[in-house]
């Protein structure tokens, strides 16, 4: 059975603290918005890694592809269109 959005929004919340999160996709491939304190200070492969590592074994065995824009609550803050 293939993943929904909100089941690997819920994956990544599990594993890491977010202000917002949003995850779009058609059970294979996922677009997600992740906004995370524990993004401050990390460079974008760091990011990444974090968001992997909350997925954990998913990733390899029921997620094809995620697509991450990883933000700190500032940047989220500065980019979004008020």
């Amino acid at each position: 059975m293939l993943p929904t959005p909100e089941q690997i929004e819920g994956y990544i919340q599990q594993g890491l603290s977010c202000t917002h999160i949003k995850v779009e996709g058609d059970g294979q491939h996922f677009f997600a918005t992740i906004v995370s304190p524990e993004f401050e200070g990390k460079r974008l492969i760091q990011r990444h890694q974090l968001v992997y590592g909350a997925m954990g074994d998913r990733m390899k065995a029921e997620v094809h592809a995620l697509s991450i824009k990883a933000f700190t609550p500032e940047e989220f803050a500065q980019n979004t269109p008020t």
